[in-house]
């Protein structure tokens, strides 16, 4: 069995969406002080980095994370190669074979440099929405900071998905990760009001070495 970190690391020159709260690490209390411990505080929007959108995101009816199952965070996914891909369509996932799987991971590589904010991403096609549904996908992950292009006002590959009840997972990091079939394990933070939660994804791939 094999782990692989999906996750991007948080640190202080992390980007974040543009006149959003920026990431910060500090240490409140430090050894030295205390004469035993450190004792860190953290500074941070909830969609920061790798992180799942709950539907109070984009929709003031919508559930909160503590709403969300969390099985829908574990189990059985594949990822997708959809590499130089304008927008992610329904024409992304032909011939990929979905039986047994719950989750599809969109393989873009769009984001090339993580250390900046990108200028433009493929968006999810909101017609994807229903084919998903219909395959029995119950999330959807990106390797990008959004499902939506970057100046939508509109969200509608979120609402699409949302209505459809597919969970989102943006931000996370494929670059050294191959197609194929892997369980994912993507947990949010017990965020009872929570819009949004940052995550530690994982891909665990059981042939692997």
């Amino acid at each position: 069995m094999k782990i692989i970190d999906i996750t991007q690391p948080l640190h202080n020159d992390i980007p974040v969406w543009p006149g959003d709260t920026p990431f910060s690490f500090s240490l409140n209390w430090a050894m030295e002080d205390t004469g035993s411990v450190n004792v860190g505080q953290l500074n941070m929007s909830a969609h920061t980095g790798t992180h799942v959108d709950a539907p109070f995101h984009f929709r003031n009816d919508g559930r909160r994370i503590l709403d969300l199952p969390l099985d829908r965070y574990i189990g059985p996914a594949v990822v997708v190669s959809a590499e130089n891909a304008e927008s992610l369509g329904p024409e992304h996932l032909s011939g990929i074979d979905l039986s047994g799987v719950e989750k599809v991971l969109f393989k873009t590589g769009a984001w090339k440099d993580l250390n900046a904010f990108p200028e433009s991403i493929p968006p999810i096609q909101p017609e994807l929405a229903p084919l998903l549904k219909e395959k029995g996908i119950h999330l959807i992950g990106v390797d990008l900071p959004s499902v939506d292009e970057l100046d939508s006002k509109e969200m509608e590959a979120h609402h699409a998905l949302t209505e459809n009840d597919i969970l989102i997972l943006e931000g996370i990091v494929l670059n050294d990760v191959e197609p194929g079939y892997y369980d994912l394990y993507a947990m949010p933070l017990a965020l009872r009001d929570g819009d949004g939660s940052p995550v530690r994804a994982v891909l665990i791939d059981r042939e692997g070495k």
